[in-house]
């Protein structure tokens, strides 16, 4: 079945806000490269359906000449939600003049990387021990997971 992306609307919010909970331990997350703390559902973003079932979201900041990907999640993943979504906001970044789409992940999230890279987002800077001061705004992120300490913010751009 064919994906079909489009921009999160007032009436998703509960919808955006499930998911957020669901992946993210509520809809605020900490926007990693600033340090603060960010209503992920209050950000522009997409939707993803698949036969008219959700299928992802992903929402997203305007600072300056970038934009930044703040939350993504594929709710079916492997069936090329995670890309429709990044071709939505790339679409959105360009035509908004932005020069680079950036983002950061977790050096655990070793499946994201995977992903990322293969889009075309290139590895720009490692920020040792970075998840420490997140934990400071959200004390619930996670020591661990999959075996590997979260310490540290990887963060990736895909240049305009």
């Amino acid at each position: 079945m064919a994906i079909s992306v489009r921009p999160i609307e007032p009436q998703d919010l509960a919808n955006v806000t499930r998911v957020l909970t669901e992946s993210w331990g509520g809809s605020t997350v900490v926007a990693l490269g600033r340090g603060e703390l960010v209503d992920a559902a209050a950000q522009p973003g997409f939707i993803a359906e698949i036969g008219g079932e959700l299928a992802g979201i992903i929402t997203y900041a305007r600072r300056g000449d970038s934009v930044e990907i703040i939350t993504i999640d594929a709710v079916l993943p492997g069936q090329g939600v995670g890309a429709a979504l990044l071709d939505a906001v790339r679409a959105a970044a360009v035509e908004g003049g932005a020069a680079r789409l950036w983002l950061i992940t977790t050096n655990d999230n070793t499946h994201a990387l995977r992903f990322y890279q293969r889009y075309g987002f290139d590895l720009i800077a490692l920020h040792r021990n970075g998840v420490d001061r997140a934990r400071d705004l959200k004390p619930g992120i996670p020591a661990e997971a999959d075996g590997i300490p979260i310490r540290h913010e990887l963060e990736l751009e895909l240049l305009l």
